[in-house]
């Protein structure tokens, strides 16, 4: 595959996990592989993958169904987010770098699809919640 979407969070923090045993971690890793969403287009040679524990959860009962977004919406929202996520990755002093692990590969010009685009947009809102994150709302003009 030329590009890719990555999204890889296991949801642990190493300084949180510091104090507890080992085999709780190997436990919450189990978890998370249970909890991966791949979505791939091979026609159009992009993917996403998801390791959340939870995201299955979110995207299967509390996220809005596909269909309700346009992915036109979807893209907007996307290139938004995607890019104040980057930002956040490369300021690891000011952002937990636990949280802000590896930038997204998201370019506006091209046509991810409507699947791909969905499921990034919802990881935002299940990362925002989970983490206790707010992204700028952009304001109408």
């Amino acid at each position: 595959m030329k590009n890719l979407i990555y999204i890889i969070l296991f949801g642990l923090f190493l300084y949180s996990c510091g104090s507890q045993h080992r085999s709780l971690k190997s436990d919450r890793i189990a978890n998370a592989q249970d909890d991966t969403v791949r979505i791939a287009n091979d026609s159009l040679e992009y993917e996403i993958i998801i390791i959340e524990p939870g995201f299955n959860l979110f995207i299967n009962s509390i996220a809005r169904p596909e269909g309700y977004y346009s992915q036109s919406y979807l893209e907007n929202k996307n290139q938004i987010l995607v890019s104040e996520y980057n930002n956040r990755v490369r300021q690891p002093s000011r952002y937990n770098p636990d949280l802000y692990i590896q930038e997204i590969n998201y370019e506006h010009n091209i046509d991810y699809g409507y699947e791909v685009n969905y499921l990034l947009y919802n990881y935002f809102v299940y990362f925002s919640r989970q983490y206790n994150q707010s992204f700028p709302v952009p304001t109408r003009i």
